[in-house]
């Protein structure tokens, strides 16, 4: 089986020869194969867990099972699913338990494994999950619509990207040179404009450029010095249309019909024309696209241009009459008109009414608007309906809505176009209303207007040891975190990791990654590593003992950091122990990926909590003036770390893209005595606190305020205020 696909005899094609054989040959996916992410480490080490590998065409999903089959020690098993069957499965599953009495481990490699009916996933299932197979499958299809839900839940999800147009030209360079397996035995020149239109035509898929590479070298005769000369014109002959990615039951499909209604309603008339152009290129049915223009104009237009509906049918009917290809004209007027159209969602009211419909009890329909024609003498129904039309405006207030749902609104007028004109209308009539119902005196109430298996136990054990760094910093944990932007597979570094506040919620958010974590204690550095042995190896965190100043030397010291570089670099109370921040970070930036960002939080101390806040002045309001004077020089001190002073530190530093943010923390917080000593110290060595009271008020008034402090706050909790301040910049060097 596993000669069906990994032999590779010389007459294969160019895109089949080439294929890389290690990791380091490997090109593109940074993402997932870059130093210090989970997937290379798991290669590397022979660790390899279930994956599923996804993506289009030419990304090298059977290049990495050809790469894992070269590096493992484990036994290898490749079958295609568009060939293979059940019989196969239980082939390999028996080969795999024989090898497993031997102590071998066998790793099972499924091509195209969505081709794989559900009883063929099925008959997969129990040997992926007792371990008895490690699976890898590669498809082209989103596993999360085509695989087996229980195979994606116990497998990690990596997602391979096209490849750029760099990339590919290395693919093609690679080829040209390789004189065992590529085309280096030819005396070659390529014209640059040729590599690029080879490059551009294949649009992200290394087969498609060493296809037709290929292609142009052996149907190019040498000239008279024997080189063969690929001109742009031979290029052209040889990959003469883009390959689009697009299969009317896929991804591709949802996906392209997704950014284009979502570039519709977003109202980029450009975009909606690219996405309109790429599925009329690649062979949509121009009626469902019409079907779905005629859904968003009332789901996205409605009544902000009532006349979009109309022209989106006419535009339908026309096609209809017209057919292609100058049916394409009507198709990009109903994308044009929509697009630029105003935009109102309020249609979406009509869900909300069927929400309340579905939840709220069955209320009976008021009286006046019964049906009474038949039982009005009897039952007295229909009795006191006002009719519109005998009032001026054609319009009378009554009541419409069940009596428990008045005040209920469903339908919210946008300021939108045509609707712009309704919007006061609907709400002074709706006043109108409420006033008129009198009898319904109780109101409704008030409307509310890269993955992979879950771990439940790494979870949970993780959860606690976040939580136990404190509820005190969790504000300031989140502020951190979210202007980090953490993806599943990115590499981290956490400047002063302490406890590990930050460190363990980084390793929740990047499975797929890897976190560095430095602090400069070693009691702390030994707490973090004993919480990381509880994680699998691959896993855990790094962590290094060293002083932010310092992290650049422990980094080169260190095996598994020595060429690391970072997506992410965060920060705690950092700079308070560098004495040129400006340096520190332009060395910081030596870290950095292309495009990675560092957040570093810090304590504004010119907005810490007062202590004259705290403190009841009732009986001496000039005292408490003179005292709060007394603070604010104490307070605005040069040394805070201000908005403004940290965003200034950043550019000079050469990082751009410089954002700050404010996040005001309030924590409770005990003021023992060893606190006050600390902030007032005693009649003979004031604190500096204390001493800048002196300076103020006297040596007589300071220590009537410190005895009016410890009166008042000695074991007190109190509300105790302070202001973060968070620096996000980017590296785009």
């Amino acid at each position: 089986m596993t000669a069906s696909l990994f032999a590779r005899p010389q007459d294969e094609p160019l895109a089949a020869r080439m294929r890389p054989r290690t990791l380091d040959e490997f090109i593109g996916q940074d993402h997932i194969l870059g130093h210090g992410r989970l997937l290379r480490r798991a290669i590397a080490a022979d660790q390899l867990s279930s994956v599923i590998f996804y993506g289009p065409p030419g990304t090298g999903k059977t290049t990495l099972a050809r790469v894992i089959a070269n590096s493992t020690a484990a036994h290898f098993i490749a079958i295609n699913a568009v060939l293979g069957g059940v019989k196969d499965i239980r082939e390999a599953v028996a080969e795999a338990q024989q090898r497993q009495r031997a102590g071998q481990r066998t790793i099972l490699f499924v091509d195209e494994v969505h081709r794989f009916n559900k009883a063929q996933q099925d008959a997969l299932l129990p040997w992926v999950e007792n371990g008895t197979v490690v699976l890898i499958g590669a498809t082209t299809e989103n596993p999360y619509f085509e695989v087996n839900k229980a195979l994606v839940s116990r497998s990690r999800i990596f997602q391979l990207k096209p490849h750029d147009a760099n990339e590919l030209i290395r693919v093609a360079k690679q080829a040209l040179r390789d004189r065992d397996r590529g085309l280096g035995t030819f005396d070659t020149r390529v014209d640059d404009d040729a590599l690029d239109h080879l490059v551009n035509v294949a649009n992200g898929d290394a087969r498609a450029v060493l296809n037709a590479l290929e292609l142009a070298v052996i149907t190019t005769e040498p000239d008279v010095d024997g080189v063969v000369h690929v001109t742009r014109q031979v290029a052209e002959e040889s990959i003469q249309q883009r390959a689009v990615l697009y299969d009317k039951e896929g991804d591709a499909h949802f996906d392209t019909i997704s950014a284009f209604i979502k570039s519709v309603r977003g109202s980029d008339a450009d975009a909606a024309l690219y996405w309109l152009a790429k599925m009329v290129y690649a062979g949509e049915d121009p009626r469902f696209i019409l079907r779905r223009l005629l859904i968003l104009a009332s789901e996205d237009v409605g009544l902000a241009d009532p006349q979009a509906l109309g022209v989106v049918a006419a535009a339908a009917q026309a096609y209809d009459y017209v057919g292609l290809p100058e049916g394409r004209y009507h198709l990009a007027q109903a994308t044009l008109y929509l697009a630029t159209a105003p935009k109102s969602n309020s249609t979406m009211g009509f869900f909300d009414a069927l929400e309340t419909v579905r939840s709220e009890r069955e209320a009976e329909v008021p009286n006046p608007l019964r049906d009474g024609n038949r039982d009005a003498e009897g039952f007295g129904h229909g009795a006191g309906y006002a009719y519109p039309h005998a009032y001026r405006d054609h319009w009378v207030a009554q009541q419409y809505l069940p009596g428990a749902l008045q005040g209920k609104v469903f339908y919210q007028p946008s300021d939108q176009g045509a609707e712009r004109r309704v919007r006061d209308e609907v709400a002074r009539r709706r006043e109108a209303q409420l006033a008129a119902m009198l009898e319904h005196d109780a109101q409704a109430p008030t409307e509310t207007l890269t993955t992979g298996p879950t771990d439940r136990a790494r979870d949970r054990w993780l959860e606690r040891t976040v939580s136990a760094a404190g509820a005190r910093l969790a504000a300031v944990r989140d502020a951190i975190v979210e202007a980090a932007d953490l993806a599943r597979h990115h590499v981290v570094l956490d400047l002063a990791a302490g406890s590990g506040l930050l460190t363990w919620e980084a390793v929740r958010r990047t499975p797929e990654g890897l976190v560095v974590a430095v602090t400069a204690e070693a009691r702390h550095a030994t707490t973090l590593r004993e919480q990381a042995a509880r994680l699998a190896e691959l896993e855990r965190p790094v962590v290094l003992e060293a002083e932010p100043r310092a992290v650049a030397s422990a980094l080169s010291l260190h095996e598994r950091t020595r060429d690391l570089r970072f997506d992410r670099v965060f920060g705690r109370s950092t700079l308070g122990s560098i004495l040129e921040p400006v340096g520190w970070l332009v060395d910081l930036a030596a870290l950095m990926l292309p495009g990675g960002s560092v957040v570093l939080a810090e304590n504004d101390a010119s907005r810490a909590q007062r202590l004259s806040d705290l403190i009841d002045w009732s009986d001496a309001e000039a005292l408490g003036e003179q005292v709060r004077a007394a603070e604010a020089t104490l307070y605005q001190e040069a040394g805070a770390w201000t908005p403004a002073r940290l965003r200034v530190l950043a550019l000079e530093a050469g990082w751009g893209d410089a954002v700050v943010a404010e996040t005001p923390v309030v924590a409770d917080q005990r003021l023992a005595t060893t606190s006050l000593d600390r902030w007032l110290g005693s009649d003979d060595a004031p604190g500096t606190y204390a001493q800048t009271l002196r300076a103020a008020l006297g040596d007589d008034l300071a220590r009537a305020v410190a005895r009016r402090y410890r009166a008042q706050l000695t074991d007190r909790v109190v509300p105790w205020r302070s202001t973060v301040v968070t620096l996000r910049a980017r590296w785009s060097a």
